[in-house]
């Protein structure tokens, strides 16, 4: 039983992770944590080359300990599919962050639908393969293995509903102006 909340408890990190991602109309720092930019030849994350600030709500300040980086940069974060044109002044990297439209608001809010039905997705996976394994365990009775299974749908409505707690309150930031 243990194993299976595990697994759960992972798919639910997973979706925090991938929320924290979405970009809403504040900057976060979490947004670049998939960029990379070629440091001597190796794709190195923003966060390890450079300090990220922010210094107010709106804007992502980067500051590259090696300053012969800040074109990389520049170039990593066009590259990447953020929507955001960056500033340098050769020694900082300044990200505005403009308060998304409502229509790109309600696009975010299906994005974070899907994320979080892919949550519930592996959520019901691990219920599915916690079941199997339990009617193919010949040591349990049939009494057993439905009490199991009970456990096991219990689990799984508790992490579902914990998916849809995150996900009206990642909504509600989203929509937040």
């Amino acid at each position: 039983m243990s194993d299976i909340r595990e697994s759960m408890d992972k798919a639910l990190e997973s979706l925090k992770h991938n929320f924290s991602k979405v970009r809403t109309g504040r900057a976060n720092a979490n947004i670049l944590s998939d960029i990379t930019v070629d440091y001597y030849g190796v794709a190195t994350p923003i966060t390890q080359v450079a300090a990220v600030k922010v210094p107010e709500a709106h804007m992502l300040v980067i500051e590259p300990w090696d300053k012969a980086l800040v074109n990389a940069i520049v170039k990593a974060v066009t590259a990447s599919d953020l929507g955001i044109t960056p500033n340098s002044d050769g020694i900082v990297v300044r990200l505005p962050f403009p308060a998304p439209t409502e229509e790109r608001r309600r696009e975010l809010v299906k994005e974070c639908r899907e994320l979080a039905e892919h949550a519930k997705i592996a959520i019901r996976n691990a219920r599915r393969d916690a079941n199997n394994k339990l009617e193919r365990d010949e040591e349990l009775t049939e009494d057993e293995v439905r009490r199991e299974q009970a456990k096991v749908q219990k689990a799984t409505d508790e992490f579902v509903a914990k998916v849809d707690e995150m996900l009206k309150a990642k909504e509600a930031e989203v929509m937040e102006i």
